[in-house]
């Protein structure tokens, strides 16, 4: 286990069960805390707010039921966190920060791995 991942604090945000749940497995598998898994805006919002201890990154699913994941992602880029996006549509609409990384679903679990740890500068 040496991913890169180890004791990183990471926040999902994904509102399907199933995929915010192989998405915290693969984190945990790679020693990453799962700082929580957001299912809406509101939620991860408040996640960053309320969080006990710094986060190092977030996984970002670009669009949770009718709302876009932009204002988390635009609260993450303020305090100079890094996240990657996960979309199972073509065309995300990220241009905002077009400079993070977009995963298409179905995406390979270490690729998300290495992507994150490609974010995520050794301590």
């Amino acid at each position: 286990m040496h991913s890169g991942l180890e004791g990183r604090r990471i926040l999902v945000v994904e509102d399907e069960a199933l995929i915010a749940m192989v998405i915290e497995d693969t984190l945990r598998e790679e020693g990453a805390e799962v700082v929580g898994a957001a299912a809406s805006v509101n939620e991860a919002l408040r996640l960053i707010t309320e969080n006990n201890g710094p986060l190092d990154a977030a996984v970002l699913d670009v669009r949770l039921g009718d709302s876009h994941v932009l204002p988390v992602a635009n609260r993450l880029a303020a305090l100079g966190l890094p996240f990657v996006f996960v979309t199972g549509y073509q065309q995300a609409d990220i241009e905002v920060h077009r400079g993070a990384p977009v995963l298409r679903k179905p995406f390979d679990t270490d690729e998300l791995t290495a992507v994150l740890a490609g974010l995520l500068r050794p301590r």
